[in-house]
């Protein structure tokens, strides 16, 4: 499915947003996003409950919102989530639960929450692992849980040569693409690694690519509102304002035709005035 490029620069817009409250790295989210529904916010897995921009199953969803949500103006989410002796998350009312698993369809809630869900696993494993942990990382435990990323990075530290999939069975037998090569040789661990890496950076790169020209058609819509008259802070009128917004795009520097996810989207998560007017054009059109 090709994504609209304005819906693609909202969705950038989120998961930026999503960056610069929690500190985790915009390039991971970004290309786990990519990863996981290609940036289509409403994407559905035909063999699971998983849903939204992240593919969150919904007790994973349920649970962060449990964790997170009242951080982030879901209160009524998270007051409304509870849990069996069993351990199972459910929500009594029918319709608020509905309403609650449809927020992983919403980009700013579900990259919200895949934020505070990264920053959670980032913590623990940097405490596990002693280290700084990388997205790749963060990927593992996303692809593994917790549990299985620390047992899974842990034992790379020490024997990179050991067998995925004789350290992971059940795991490389739902998943035989990751963990065997295509004439069936299982693949290492640190070559199971080194796989999602490529990955990872390969989708944001690609994610980016329309970045650029998606946001200043984003901001171009927001300085036509319905035949009214855009008028910036310095008074200019809305084409000599997107004419400003296109040349402040192009300043900020490409990859691949996109952003550079290290300084140039350093830059936009520390708001300058130039940025903060760019900022003001894009969401003029969303009401804000």
């Amino acid at each position: 499915m090709t994504v609209n490029p304005i819906t693609t620069g909202r969705i950038q817009s989120a998961i930026a947003l999503a960056s610069s409250k929690t500190g985790v790295d915009f390039d991971y989210l970004l290309g786990q996003a990519k990863l996981e529904s290609g940036l289509n916010a409403n994407a559905k897995a035909g063999t699971s409950s998983a849903s939204g921009l992240y593919q969150f199953i919904e007790q994973s969803w349920l649970a962060v919102v449990k964790k997170h949500g009242a951080e982030h103006g879901l209160g009524w989410a998270a007051d409304s989530i509870g849990q069996s002796s069993g351990g199972r998350l459910g929500v009594a009312d029918a319709g608020t639960r509905q309403a609650i698993l449809a927020l992983r369809n919403d980009p700013a809630a579900a990259s919200m929450m895949a934020a505070e869900h990264a920053s959670d696993n980032k913590d623990a494993l940097e405490g596990k692992l002693g280290r700084t942990a990388t997205g790749t990382d963060l990927y593992m435990a996303h692809f593994l849980g917790l549990g299985g990323a620390s047992k899974f990075l842990t034992t790379m530290q020490a024997n990179p040569d050991a067998s995925g999939a004789a350290l992971f069975p059940s795991a490389a037998r739902a998943n035989r693409g990751v963990f065997y090569e295509s004439n069936g040789t299982p693949r290492s661990l640190s070559a199971i690694y080194e796989r999602f890496s490529t990955k990872l950076g390969a989708a944001a790169a690609g994610a980016t690519g329309s970045a650029t020209t998606g946001s200043v058609q984003f901001a171009a819509q927001a300085l036509d509102m319905d035949g009214s008259t855009v008028v910036t802070g310095n008074n200019e009128s809305a084409e000599d304002a997107l004419a400003w917004a296109t040349s402040t795009m192009g300043r900020f520097g490409t990859r691949n035709a996109g952003f550079n996810a290290g300084q140039n989207s350093a830059s936009l998560l520390r708001p300058t005035p130039d940025t903060a007017r760019l900022a003001y054009l894009m969401l003029a059109k969303m009401g804000g």
